[in-house]
């Protein structure tokens, strides 16, 4: 007992534990919301154990071991630490990392690994729960600089290199990004020099906007870098090829002709060292180029065995694709544990009487549901797709599948997924502080620090919008192939056909067939939403025949001058881009799709069906002025979508505190104290106390 004259003030910990209930007290089922296109009935209860397996995908006892990890204090992240205390402890809990083995998972047998490319990834992301600036750095040091060193290297390099990066004896960073040319790597200003004479590269940086710049481990860290920039010998260039640098000494100062300085205090991540570098003629020998791709002879003769430059340099970035991949999981968990506060508490908190005088829970209402139901879906979405592209990553990083053609859809499939999933969580992670109200302000309750610190995540390793155009342009390159030696006439007729909407028409999604078919009814247009055929008809519409406009609409490009080429792609761009995401929402509700066929009937395979629907009629919804400005949808399914949607809510709504809970995550991951059942308590207290005042 405190002494008289003096407070006790508990810490975030000592109140999550205080409010933690075992076994909370069964709540009254909620009367759930009736919509006439949907009647709601009892649903048999889910099995979030089951959900969580489907959830892990092949990669289950990886991930769950890994989140066993995380449950560790010492790789916990701290409220209120200066920015230097939170670096020091982020790099001693990297070391922690390394002690449990996880780290060695991707790298060969030799250096303790065993080759598990998409294992390691799917452990990585679990890594948020615990701390992001530990996932970054992680990410850094093993997913960057020793991943390049691995990928982009060859056995001289993983024999002299690779070892001291995986054990931490070299902390590196990845020095790609300049102050002057963030996304458009081929335009980086550092240059590297052969000089036959001494077989060594210069390594220059010519002026200001070529210092490297927001360079993770270069503020205090990073030993050496791995340095992108321009080769040049014998006096040609043959573009941007990475280098091994050593930057600092033993005693952690600059080697010659090496300068830098600290990024500073940053929106997020404190816990990463990002700073920048510079070079002044650093000479390095001619064997530290990381030579997979691209190779100098003694005598300064090029070779590589890429004979295109452009593919050579697309090949050579492909290495980040690792990268996306991670930041695509890492976000959808990050969002996963937001739900799975939010969610549960609006399960509990009341607010405003209702018909029986008694206050409404939270997600009773409608609109709250609206806010935090479709993240539900679109994070499941999210998960399923997520597998799939790990799966095609390790496929093509295990040399499984490694072809030109798997590597270019990979890339596409990682871009657009890092850019709409980095996006979606992003506002799924501020709608759930926002639905949680105050308590979703305060500190203790990770809203407002998992923001914080996933705000980067939808400009690392690629900006957002410049990956949705190289997505877009694929689409039109794929599109274009179909057409290859047709002659114009023939082009024409099958480009007119589709903007037509001639093939849709043969399916019977246009508006003329949808009048006839539904007659009228809402009941009728409710249910042919449901269709799963017509949902993925309308979802691949929306990106088919987007592709066709713009195919048509930028062909004069082809032989315009380039000042009129780019302005013709800049008129044209927002659609560009607009398409890359309806690919990537198509691309999402496919894998939710297959998940769904694939299960057993049964309350699971229920639930999840409606959940696609979710997903679906809210991808639909966002777009209905594209589906009717084109004749996809009637104006009678048109003003059946949002019932539909919010008919579908309702009748989930019995299941949504089951659906977080197969996200999987214990009070040890989550650490909020809205999570804890505490809210429960209160009201239950306080209905207890109305009802005997």
């Amino acid at each position: 007992m405190a002494k008289q004259g003096t407070t006790t003030v508990e810490t975030r910990e000592q109140r999550i534990e205080r409010d933690t209930i075992t076994t909370p007290p069964a709540a009254a089922p909620a009367a759930p919301v009736r919509v006439p296109a949907a009647p709601v009935t009892a649903a048999p209860a889910l099995d979030p154990g089951a959900l969580r397996d489907l959830l892990l995908g092949e990669w289950r006892d990886v991930r769950l071991a890994a989140r066993s990890r995380m449950l560790d204090p010492v790789f916990h992240l701290q409220d209120d630490e200066r920015v230097a205390d939170q670096r020091a402890r982020v790099t001693r809990t990297l070391h922690a990392l390394l002690e449990t083995g996880a780290p060695r998972l991707p790298f060969p047998p030799e250096f303790g690994g065993t080759g598990d490319a998409g294992g390691n990834l799917a452990a990585f992301s679990e890594i948020v729960t615990a701390d992001p600036s530990l996932q970054i750095k992680a990410g850094v040091q093993w997913g960057l600089f020793t991943a390049a060193i691995l990928h982009l290297g060859t056995h001289p390099h993983h024999e002299r290199f690779l070892d001291d990066a995986i054990e931490l004896r070299v902390l590196g960073g990845f020095a790609m990004t300049e102050t002057g040319h963030g996304s458009d790597v081929a335009s980086i200003a550092t240059s590297a020099t052969y000089d036959p004479a001494t077989e060594e590269f210069v390594i220059h940086t010519p002026f200001r906007a070529a210092w490297k710049d927001y360079i993770g481990n270069a503020a205090v860290d990073a030993h050496a870098a791995v340095v992108f920039a321009q080769l040049e010998t014998l006096g040609e260039r043959h573009g941007v090829h990475a280098f091994y640098v050593p930057i600092r000494d033993e005693a952690g100062e600059f080697l010659p002709g090496v300068g830098g300085e600290d990024d500073g205090p940053k929106g997020g991540l404190n816990g990463v060292d990002n700073g920048r570098l510079h070079f002044t003629e650093v000479r390095i020998p001619r064997t530290n180029l990381l030579n997979r791709y691209g190779d100098v002879a003694p005598d300064g003769t090029y070779s590589s065995p890429i004979a295109s430059p452009g593919r050579r340099f697309f090949t050579m970035l492909g290495t980040l694709v690792q990268g996306r991949v991670s930041l695509a999981l890492a976000t959808n968990t990050g969002a996963q544990v937001a739900l799975q506060i939010a969610v549960p508490y609006a399960d509990q908190r009341r607010q405003f009487p209702g018909a029986s005088q008694e206050e409404t829970v939270l997600l009773d209402y409608p609109e709250h549901q609206r806010r935090l139901m479709p993240g539900i879906a679109h994070s499941y979405a999210a998960s399923f797709a997520l597998n799939e592209l790990l799966h095609d990553f390790h496929r093509v990083f295990t040399g499984e599948h490694d072809t030109d053609a798997a590597r270019q859809d990979l890339e596409t499939f990682a871009a657009a997924m890092k850019a709409d999933v980095t996006r979606f969580g992003l506002d799924l992670i501020q709608e759930c502080r926002e639905a949680t109200g105050g308590a979703g302000f305060l500190a203790e309750n990770r809203f407002g620090r998992l923001h914080s610190d996933l705000d980067v995540y939808t400009t690392f390793e690629g900006d957002n919008t410049v990956l949705l155009q190289l997505v877009g342009k694929r689409l039109l390159t794929d599109y274009g192939r179909q057409f290859k030696g047709a002659p114009p006439a023939a082009v024409a007729s099958i480009v007119g056909k589709q903007i037509a909407g001639k093939v849709a028409g043969a399916a019977g999604v246009t508006a003329l067939a949808q009048r006839v078919a539904d007659s009228g009814s809402s009941a009728k247009a409710s249910r042919a939403l449901r269709d799963r055929a017509v949902q993925e008809q309308l979802l691949t519409d929306r990106v088919d025949v987007t592709v066709a406009e713009l195919a048509a609409r930028l062909r004069p490009a082809g032989k315009a001058t380039p000042e009129a080429a780019a302005d013709l792609l800049g008129r044209n761009q927002h659609e560009l881009i607009e398409t890359a995401r309806a690919y990537a929402r198509l691309r999402q509700w496919q894998a939710f799709d297959r998940a769904v066929e694939g299960l057993p009937a049964g309350a699971m395979r229920r639930a999840l069906t409606q959940l696609r629907d979710v997903f679906a009629l809210d991808a639909i919804e966002q777009d209905l002025d594209w589906f009717l400005v084109r004749g996809r949808i009637g104006r009678q399914r048109a003003r059946a979508v949002p019932a539909t949607l919010d008919a579908l809510l309702a009748a989930l709504r019995p299941q949504a505190v089951a659906l977080v809970a197969g996200f999987g995550y214990e009070q040890g991951h989550l650490r909020a104290a809205i999570a804890t059942g505490a809210e429960q308590q209160r009201q239950d207290e306080a209905r207890a106390a109305t009802r005997t005042a």
